[in-house]
């Protein structure tokens, strides 16, 4: 499966440790990320990243163009709310596009867990089956 993640400055250390944590999981997918936190998931956790630009200058975009074209099975999304920055990428239109596309889009180390613990399970396949339907294979 596609895993997509992006994570604001203030949370890089936590998405590191994220996929530190769960490094045997995450390496059986496909991992997208945005430039500067795919670089620093490869450093931390020794995991290959596909890397788009960087956020702030177009990989957010990037990232979303995969969700609208269902190509992403799961979005971990690191954020901090109380900070607002325009270099940051568009989190709002990052999630309404997984809305959109019915993608499991996780904002927090809870849901993160939630669902890298559901995708272990099994709990997306449906993903999969929903991907062949459609005539897109991943």
């Amino acid at each position: 499966m596609n895993i997509g993640i992006i994570a604001h400055n203030s949370k890089r250390i936590l998405i590191e440790d994220f996929c530190i944590a769960y490094k045997t999981m995450l390496s059986r997918h496909d991992i997208y990320a945005t430039g500067t936190t795919g670089r620093r998931i490869e450093a931390a956790a020794n995991l290959h990243v596909h890397k788009f630009l960087p956020g702030s200058i177009g990989g957010d975009k990037q990232f979303m163009e995969m969700i609208e074209r269902n190509a992403m099975d799961m979005v971990i999304l690191f954020y901090n709310p109380n900070m607002v920055d325009p270099q940051d990428p568009d989190i709002a239109g990052i999630i309404r596009v997984c809305d959109l596309n019915s993608i499991p889009v996780a904002t927090n180390i809870a849901t993160a867990e939630m669902l890298i613990l559901g995708l272990d399970r099994g709990d997306l396949d449906w993903r999969m089956s929903l991907n062949s339907e459609s005539g897109y294979m991943i």
